[in-house]
């Protein structure tokens, strides 16, 4: 992928390059993509979300390990893009330094922002940032491997 390059997905590319599916797709859009900088993308946080009728009722909270699944969705659209991994699967291998810094609430347009720290040809390394408005609301670090769909 040249470093010029912006890809911007919306939903119908986003479903093409992930295996994920309502309730558990949780990236929206793609904003750009750069194998250097890393991969920007948003999820907007609606109260409709499964998870608000249970985590929190009276004053819904979308749940950081959730925040961390959006994340991994993002990088795995990075890697995918990125490494030319068209119809492979991207799994956790592990998840390290999570942080959870503020709340995320329906009404959102969360964040999220990920890129490599270290590339091979079957396993990968990425950090992440979620955030809105500039507050960030999570931090980690994760592993995944590449793996035949």
């Amino acid at each position: 992928m040249s470093e010029e390059t912006v890809t911007v997905y919306d939903t119908a590319k986003i479903l093409e390059a992930l295996p994920h599916r309502y309730p558990m797709l949780l990236v929206d859009r793609v904003v750009s993509i750069s194998e250097e900088e890393g991969i920007h993308a948003v999820k907007a946080v609606s109260f409709n979300e499964d998870f608000f009728q249970g985590h929190f009722p009276g004053r819904p909270i979308m749940p950081g390990v959730l925040q961390i699944e959006a994340l991994a969705q993002a990088a795995g659209i990075l890697a995918i893009e990125s490494l030319g991994l068209a119809g492979k699967l991207v799994y956790f291998m592990a998840i390290e330094d999570a942080k959870f810094r503020n709340p995320v609430t329906p009404g959102h347009l969360l964040t999220l922002r990920a890129g490599f720290v270290q590339k091979r040809s079957r396993v990968c390394k990425f950090w992440g940032k979620a955030s809105i408005d500039d507050k960030v609301t999570c931090e980690v670090n994760f592993t995944a491997m590449i793996a035949d769909s």
